[in-house]
């Protein structure tokens, strides 16, 4: 083994993935380089990449070889959701999950987005200093919302409701190392249980409903898709599976992409420069310096700072190491962003440095990479371009001289400490095309 091992006693190094994951990876990567061995539960001993050529190797290693990491976020999302599987029923799933977020039907969502933004942006307080995460989330979740279940109701009014309770509990528990079978009063995870109950009952008569619409061939939300699917044999998706998927893409399609929009109100007000290049570009129809800094801004601040994969089978090698079947192998997304010798001043913000030139495929990897990369990518894109877009064509964003807000863990999540905070006025005549007339989706 080639790599260098973490001396810690391994409830230190337990602690500093617990308590202070982000600066303790980048401490160990200071003085340890590009690969290390942990020993951490729940996933033992692990191996953490950050160098652009071993996070190819990862993420283009054989399904049969490298697999989900145990334990996932299966445990959260439901046994059957895409994170959860592995191998030929991995392959299978993602393959019916793809077409609602590609062609078509992604410019259709546009127009839903720019209306979910317009109705939350008429409550913003003018001139006052007001936090952005929760008015993002709240975006991100009635997007997400209409875009899964189409018309609105009762049921979804209870989802809005009780699903960011749910959401943020689940993703707080992913870190922690405690069981998920424990029954007992003081088990945290019975409480999740009930909370999963809860969507379970609503979900499924959301489903019972579809399914008994006779137009239901017709509709075009991602509920009526999963209905009409179906595998290479011709055998449909389960009513269980259903739920978790419908679950995987309500948490981790809205959270994430709110954070990220959060982020980005929090570096452009700090980046007065880069701000007003981007209202300028905007303001004169332009597309491709926004595209820049929303790579950048996900760069600088991915709200997911690690992915993983477990070796399931023999012959990885990543590097110069052989990693033995049963290790995990930990992929630094925020350590190879900041590496200097990837990306050149890695501290700076500066969206210009994607002007023209898309970033390499291993080096920028908020969404993970491989067979394995976000399924919903683009659709994350689409609404960060059309929100950011409207922000900044109908609101002026007061820059601060404030310091950067601290890295906050939410639980899979890395959000601003202060919740993107950020000083509005409208502004009295916005210039530019609107939204839907101009549109160019990344993934």
């Amino acid at each position: 083994m080639d790599a260098p091992v973490v001396r810690l006693p391994k409830a230190a190094q337990t602690a500093g993935m617990l308590f202070a994951r982000r600066r303790f990876l980048m401490s160990l990567r200071e003085r340890h380089g590009k690969a290390f061995v942990l020993d951490v539960p729940p996933f033992g001993r692990t191996l953490v990449v950050s160098d652009p050529a071993a996070l190819k190797q990862l993420f283009t290693a054989s399904p049969e070889v490298v697999g989900t990491p145990q334990p996932n976020l299966g445990r959260v999302l439901g046994a059957g959701s895409i994170f959860g599987l592995d191998g030929e029923p991995h392959r299978l799933r993602r393959k019916l999950l793809v077409p609602p977020f590609h062609g078509r039907r992604m410019h259709a969502y546009a127009g839903l987005i720019e209306e979910e933004f317009a109705r939350e942006a008429a409550t913003w307080p003018l001139g006052r200093e007001f936090a952005t995460l929760a008015p993002f989330m709240r975006i991100t979740l009635n997007v997400i919302l209409r875009a899964v279940f189409g018309a609105d109701g009762e049921e979804l009014r209870e989802l809005r409701e009780k699903l960011p309770i749910f959401v943020t509990y689940g993703s707080r528990l992913t870190v922690l190392p405690v069981t998920d079978r424990g029954i007992g009063p003081w088990n945290p995870w019975r409480k999740f249980r009930e909370y999963r109950a809860i969507y379970d009952r609503i979900v499924q008569i959301l489903i019972d409903r579809a399914r008994a619409d006779e137009h239901l061939d017709e509709r075009d939300d991602i509920l009526a898709m999963l209905l009409q699917s179906r595998y290479e044999d011709g055998a449909p998706m389960s009513d269980a599976h259903i739920k978790d998927e419908l679950l995987t893409l309500l948490a981790a399609g809205h959270e994430t992409t709110a954070t990220t929009l959060a982020w980005a109100v929090e570096r452009l007000s700090r980046h007065p420069a880069a701000l007003h290049a981007l209202v300028d570009d905007l303001d004169r129809g332009g597309t491709d310096l926004l595209q820049a800094t929303i790579l950048e801004i996900q760069r600088t601040r991915p709200v997911v700072i690690n992915t993983a994969r477990r070796v399931i089978g023999d012959g990885l090698r990543i590097g110069e190491v052989d990693v033995p079947r049963g290790w995990t192998v930990l992929a630094g997304i925020d350590l190879v962003h900041t590496d200097e010798s990837v990306f050149a001043h890695p501290r700076r913000f500066d969206p210009t440095r994607f002007v023209g030139e898309k970033p390499a495929t291993y080096a920028w990897i908020p969404f993970g990479g491989g067979t394995r990369r976000c399924v919903g990518a683009a659709f994350a894109n689409l609404e960060m371009t059309v929100v950011l877009r409207a922000l900044l064509r109908d609101f002026e964003l007061r820059t601060t001289y404030a310091p950067g807000e601290r890295w906050h863990s939410r639980g899979v999540a890395y959000a601003p400490a202060k919740g993107g905070l950020a000083v509005v006025h409208r502004r009295t005549q916005p210039r530019g095309t609107s939204t839907g007339e101009q549109m160019e989706v990344t993934a």
